[in-house]
């Protein structure tokens, strides 16, 4: 609650602040309490911030022209993006974003060919530069629409200096709904006091093919967990109505044919049955209990008919019934693709047509916002788009500026208190509880970690051992330095250790990706670098081993052909393996990897994910025993690509483990993970044993640490429908809870069972939920069940 009530100090400090001294003067438009945004000398409806937020709405609507309604129906993207000016300029008076515009995004953030502004690179300068952006929509446009800065936040918000968190990968293995909340309060919190005022996150796409470059951007392949942390990052977004959060990207856009991206982002996979199952209902928590105020349309098709130009999806789906009432942004070109790509509109004009009438609000692309704006207008005065359908859609995006309170309060008024709330100590120690929790341990044979403090030599090699890279992004902070694994490692033990690094090999060789399938002899600089960390652990008493992934290798347009590690890294690995001493390997990586030779020969593995700024520490603190890891996976990881799809939850015996003729069994299962204590569990109860349709079943474990150090277990609660009409998973995941316990230490852990979560898609495709018997399952991963018992749902009679 400190992060929100800052941010509100920052805003909400008086009008005044934030106006330049010629401006005080000049500019009769600020009054105590509102601004006479339409410059008639009165306060109007819509400039009282007592009014009900529809009476302002409809207020403004009736005073708006066709020219600014068609302006809050599009993107303008910013500095270096579209827009080619750091601040307004008087030629802006003859743009089309003169009448006003819906959003301007990334502006000033710092990205790219606009990394060098000194606007993104100094805060104080920063918000001055976007309250200036700001003041033009405000004072130089007829009616003083704010506009909607909209911003990405997958890792922390898009700015260079910003709390920088783990990828969504990795705050999907912390489990802990709570945490992901306090991400979402910190990143809308620095994103509205550095000026931005929507965020697009989360992702609430599900991952259901490891080989997907974006599965980094997922909390994993489960639709219950993705929903309940989904759920609560929308809420710490939100709260207080800090930021919008729009989340991406609705819908059935993580299953395309291969799991390719780039320009192959059609075709999806999947049945309509498993689309209610796995893929929506991610989006109807976060709508439902979450109000989440924006959604992303994404670029692909369904069955034939793109997303972007489906009324089914954007209006029926979304609006009707998960009764969403924010407004609708479309994926960069995602309205070009309907001519370009899909080929069912004729041309732009066609496009805009289609993409309007289904229920799109916004159009985003990184082109001039006129070539949205434009055919809308001669489509309207050629009675193609009615104005009742414009209006709804502009009601929309003015809705949420309002619920936002841009209207009342549009400028940063405290740039000093920014400063001291970005990437403040205090948000940093969350990213570093963060990075901790998403951790995982794969593997501990013989109890190699914790490895002692008291080692005389450790030797750190690998590609990601001194490299921190992965910390900066395009969807979270891109600028700061991140603490690598060798500097957390020489800053936990000092001088006393002797820390010997060699780098080993690079993340890829010359001619990946082609050498994953003609493979090529080591060169000779390729042996010469291996050997220099041979040579460290020779000379060292354990090694860790730090190999994965960087940003050339999964991401955005990054899907691959292969899981397993990419270059000459299990080279490496095995070289270190033969020189007899001590290894363990620590992964740093965007998706999972089939590391089966590293599973088989080396005692110790940790799991990282992309742990953001903190990685170092973190990492270096899990090996030395000061944090006890307790992440649990929220992915398959499977022996070879060849066996995909391969995923939770499943079928019955959809992936039966019994074929002579193929590789069987994961590497690791989804919900696993190691610690360096043990967990009991006993006495599960579970009441009513007989319930009617609408009726909730408790049920309650205690689990006891029967270990000798202090940790932390996610319990993890299955269930199964053993008798239905149609066939169901194995097993449903229906709760989850991180628990911390001391040594000797015993909690009980309590779930409820909903209707929804025993409900199916029956044989017409209605949700219900079937009398029967349902089988619980409590365990400590989807294939390390505990304790189970058995319930029955009852008609009522």
């Amino acid at each position: 609650m400190r992060i929100i009530s800052l941010v509100l100090s920052i805003l909400l400090i008086g009008l005044s602040v934030s106006l330049p001294a010629q401006d005080k003067a000049s500019k009769s438009i600020y009054h105590g309490g509102w601004i006479d945004l339409n410059k008639n000398g009165r306060m109007d409806v819509y400039e009282n911030s007592a009014a009900p937020i529809d009476r302002r709405v409809d207020d403004l609507l009736s005073q708006m022209t066709l020219e600014e309604k068609t302006c809050q129906t599009a993107t303008l993207y910013g500095y270096k993006r579209v827009l080619q000016d750091e601040l307004p300029t008087p030629a802006w008076k003859n743009q089309i974003w003169k009448d006003g515009i819906a959003n301007i995004d990334e502006h000033l953030n710092g990205w790219g060919a606009g990394s060098k502004s000194v606007y993104a690179t100094d805060i104080r300068k920063h918000v001055w530069a976007m309250n200036e952006t700001q003041r033009f929509f405000i004072e130089e446009t007829r009616l003083g629409i704010p506009v909607d800065f909209t911003e990405e936040g997958l890792r922390g918000v898009a700015f260079p200096i910003a709390t920088s968190f783990p990828s969504e990968l990795g705050m999907g293995h912390t489990w802990d709904p709570e945490l992901v909340r306090e991400m979402g309060r910190i990143t809308g919190g620095e994103a509205r006091a550095l000026g931005y005022t929507n965020v697009y996150a989360p992702t609430l796409d599900v991952s259901r093919d490891q080989r997907w470059g974006r599965i980094e951007d997922t909390y994993g392949e489960d639709p219950y967990l993705a929903s309940r942390l989904g759920v609560e990052m929308v809420k710490g977004l939100q709260e207080n109505h800090t930021v919008a959060s729009t989340g991406k990207h609705f819908a059935v856009y993580s299953v395309g044919k291969g799991a390719c991206e780039g320009e192959a982002r059609t075709a999806p996979q999947v049945s309509p049955r498993e689309i209610e199952n796995l893929l929506l209902p991610t989006f109807k928590a976060a709508i439902k209990e979450g109000g989440m105020l924006g959604v992303m349309s994404s670029y692909n098709d369904y069955d034939g008919i793109p997303v972007t130009g489906s009324k089914y999806w954007l209006t029926e789906r979304l609006r009707n019934d998960f009764g969403f009432r924010g407004y609708v942004v479309s994926d960069s070109a995602a309205v070009e693709y309907l001519y370009h790509k899909h080929a069912v509109a004729a041309d732009m004009k066609d496009a805009v047509r289609q993409s309007i009438e289904a229920g799109l609000n916004v159009k985003t692309n990184f082109t001039r916002p006129d070539d949205f704006i434009l055919p809308l207008r001669e489509l309207v005065k050629e009675g193609k788009v009615s104005i009742k359908t414009l209006n709804d859609r502009v009601r929309d995006v003015l809705r949420v500026k309002f619920i936002l309170g841009i209207f009342d309060h549009p400028y940063v008024a405290d740039a000093a208190a920014t400063e001291r709330l970005v990437n403040s100590a205090e948000h940093q120690e969350a990213a570093l509880r963060a990075a901790r929790e998403s951790i995982v341990l794969l593997k501990n044979d013989q109890n190699i970690l914790p490895v002692t403090k008291e080692i005389k030599s450790i030797a750190v090699v690998g590609p990601n051992a001194n490299d921190d890279s992965t910390a900066r992004y395009r969807y979270g902070p891109s600028g700061g330095k991140g603490v690598t694994v060798l500097e957390g490692i020489r800053s936990k033990l000092g001088d006393r250790v002797k820390v010997n690094y060699a780098k080993g090999c690079e993340i890829t060789d010359a001619h990946w990706p082609e050498t994953e399938v003609l493979p090529e002899p080591l060169t000779r600089e390729e042996s010469s670098e291996i050997g220099k960390a041979v040579t460290a652990a020779e000379k060292s008493d354990l090694t860790v081993v730090v190999l994965g992934d960087s940003m050339k290798t999964v991401g955005e347009s990054a899907s691959r052909t292969s899981l397993d590690l990419p270059g000459r890294q299990l080279d490496l690995a095995r070289a270190v393996q033969a020189t007899g001493k001590p290894i363990i390997v620590v992964l740093i990586n965007g998706r999972p990897m089939s590391i089966n030779w590293i599973n088989k020969y080396v005692p110790g593995i940790i799991e990282a994910w992309f742990p953001g700024a903190q990685a170092g520490t973190a990492i270096a603190d899990v090996l030395f025993g000061d944090y006890n890891p307790g992440g649990k996976l929220t992915v398959t990881v499977p022996r070879t690509v060849g066996q995909i799809p391969f995923n939770f939850p499943t079928k019955p015996n959809a992936q039966w483990e019994g074929e002579k003729t193929r590789v069987n069994g994961a590497l690791y299962y989804f919900g696993y993970g190691l610690s360096y204590t043990s967990f009991t569990y006993s006495n599960l109860r579970v009441s009513p044993l007989v319930q009617s349709l609408r009726g909730d079943v408790a049920v309650s474990v205690d689990v006891k640490n029967s270990g000798t150090r202090e940790g932390d277990e996610v319990v993890q609660l299955y269930t199964r429908d053993l008798v239905s009409s149609v066939t169901t998973y194995e097993k449903n995941l229906r709760g989850f809870k991180r628990i911390r316990l001391l040594p000797g230490e015993t909690k009980t852990v309590n779930f409820v069972l909903r209707p929804d979560d025993l409900a199916l898609w029956d044989r017409s495709m209605h949700f219900v939920v079937e009398p029967g018997k349902f089988k619980v399952m409590i365990g400590s991963s989807s294939e390390d069940i505990r304790l189970h018992a058995e319930f029955e749902i009852v008609a009522a009679k």
